[in-house]
């Protein structure tokens, strides 16, 4: 049971970038409280890649073991929960949470993330994170050389193409529906040998998440191994927008250089400021934001 309320720094979202910074500012003697649902947006992901020491491990294993080390400093507490709702106070800020705790700090940092919104299509959710994929660094390798479709249109029909033909030449673009390619990125995929679909999407066949067919509405179907997909997606949270936090154009959270949001003494990582969604990247961006808040601390009291 946690008897502190106050603390110099609060972090909304404890898996890794929030972890991350919860390392690097409890090292700096820093009081900080971490609240998080425990709902990472990879909880279905089987493995996580590209992150050096952890390439191939089980995500929650990763988170695990990072909780238990930062834990390990007494300067860091943890509160299991929903945090909902976020005020600006004279000296700081007031997080409550869904059982009605409160806990007031000097700054925030929001570690939520983003939420993906996913087609309403048999077997896509299933899939998600499986064997319908976003990131070719993430999980290219695991699946190179295969049968795969991508579900895109447009530019960013063609681009995704040309990106995941490194990873395979047996590729399948999928409109879901009429093409609005130009013309010359028409013959430049058939000319490296993209197949463009344009049936509209009805469903993944699959067994325990992995695909084995996209099925059209016309009912027609194609046998695949593997899908790209990048969904639309939103806050986690929604307190940034609830304290003034602006977003960019794509609904991330606006930060500078140093990830300071417009509101000041709000900072933001991981999936939610950035579009470079990996673990590595998460980690890599706790651990900045932590050293900018303890600098901006620092400052304040070095009078």
């Amino acid at each position: 049971m946690i008897q502190q309320t106050n603390f110099e720094v609060i972090i909304v979202g404890g898996s890794y970038s929030g972890l991350s910074a919860a390392m690097s500012l409890g090292r700096s003697l820093r009081q900080v409280l971490v609240i998080d649902s425990g709902l990472p947006c990879n909880r279905q992901t089987p493995h996580s890649h590209n992150f050096i020491t952890q390439d191939g491990e089980k995500p929650a294993v990763i988170s695990a073991k990072a909780k238990l080390q930062t834990e390990f400093y007494d300067t860091v507490q943890f509160y299991n929960g929903l945090a909902v709702s976020a005020n600006k106070t004279d000296s700081g800020f007031e997080i409550r949470t869904e059982s009605g705790k409160v806990f007031t700090s000097r700054k925030v940092l929001f570690a939520t993330g983003v939420k993906d919104v996913l087609p309403e299509l048999d077997g896509f959710t299933e899939c998600w994170g499986i064997s319908i994929i976003h990131c070719p660094y993430c999980h290219g390798y695991e699946v190179k050389n295969e049968t795969t479709a991508i579900i895109a249109n447009g530019e960013m029909g063609f681009e995704y193409a040309k990106m995941i033909s490194n990873w395979t030449k047996d590729l399948r673009l999928l409109t879901n529906g009429k093409s609005t390619l130009s013309l010359e990125q028409t013959k430049m995929l058939l000319k490296n040998n993209v197949t463009i679909i344009e049936e509209e999407i009805a469903a993944a066949e699959h067994q325990n998440g992995n695909i084995q067919h996209i099925i059209f509405k016309n009912q027609s179907k194609i046998a695949v191994k593997a899908v790209y997909f990048r969904p639309p997606f939103v806050q986690h949270c929604p307190l940034p927008e609830i304290l003034g936090c602006e977003l960019t154009e794509q609904g991330l959270i606006k930060t500078d250089i140093f990830q300071k949001t417009n509101i000041p003494g709000v900072y933001a990582s991981g999936d939610s400021f950035t579009q470079g969604r990996s673990v590595a990247m998460a980690v890599s961006s706790g651990s900045f934001a932590g050293v900018a808040i303890n600098k901006e601390l620092i400052d304040e009291d070095f009078n």
